[in-house]
């Protein structure tokens, strides 16, 4: 009967010991595996904030916008055979010059739209790819259908007709007819709980004016404080 017992509980021991043994495999498994899909997890968001521009000065003069749109939006309008993009030539320029277009000069403009117009592409001239990159993303973000084909109401015989135009897209969000003061004040420094840039153009309009929105989206709060600052936030579609 002793001898039984400690044979039974021999089996019991070795049963209990392959249980825990069972135990402690799983629980290496499954720490092994949360780990690797929090490395995977954090390697994949490391990739998109690589990925992602959080900030960029936009600093291109106006003499190079204008310069640039008139390009792009006579190529289309005279239906020329090269038809150029405002923004990646501006992106170029900003490749070129590093960002500083305080090095502007018409030649380099000059060049590249010849350049272009030879059939040379922008992939083929620019030497910093990368770069180039960085600021096509940005400006395309900024600049994206600034400049583009829309149609606008005429009236033929009296009928009413949309005829397809080129050319510049944005427009004033103020209604027709209602006044408003303004000044360019994009870029003035800022000091409201910390100092900044202002990245925004204001134009002072009477209550009641009707705005046209220039983005889509839904106003979660607004309020109207005493030192007249606007503040509002809202959720783009």
């Amino acid at each position: 009967m002793i001898l039984k017992a400690i044979r039974v509980r021999k089996l019991y021991m070795c049963v209990i010991a392959i249980i825990i043994v069972l135990i402690i495999i799983s629980i290496a498994i499954l720490t092994y595996s949360t780990k690797t899909i929090q490395t995977e997890s954090a390697a994949i968001e490391e990739g998109e904030q690589k990925k992602y521009i959080k900030w960029v000065d936009y600093n291109v003069p106006l003499e190079v916008m204008e310069k640039t749109a008139k390009l792009d939006i006579d190529s289309h309008v005279k239906e020329e055979s090269i038809k150029f993009n405002w923004i990646e030539l501006i992106s170029y320029l900003a490749t070129k010059y590093g960002g500083n277009f305080k090095s502007f000069k018409q030649v380099d403009l000059d060049s590249i739209v010849q350049k272009l117009k030879e059939g040379e592409t922008i992939d083929n001239v620019i030497t910093n790819h990368e770069l180039y990159n960085y600021y096509i993303e940005a400006y395309t973000a900024i600049l994206n259908e600034f400049i583009g084909e829309y149609e606008i109401e005429e009236y033929i015989n009296g009928e009413k007709v949309y005829k397809k135009k080129y050319g510049i897209k944005a427009f004033l969000p103020i209604a027709k007819n209602y006044g408003f003061s303004h000044y360019d004040d994009f870029g003035n420094s800022r000091s409201y709980g910390y100092k900044r840039v202002h990245l925004g153009n204001d134009l002072m309009g009477q209550i009641g004016t009707p705005i046209i929105a220039v983005e889509s989206g839904i106003v979660e709060a607004c309020r109207m404080e005493s030192i007249w600052r606007l503040e509002s936030g809202y959720k783009k579609l």
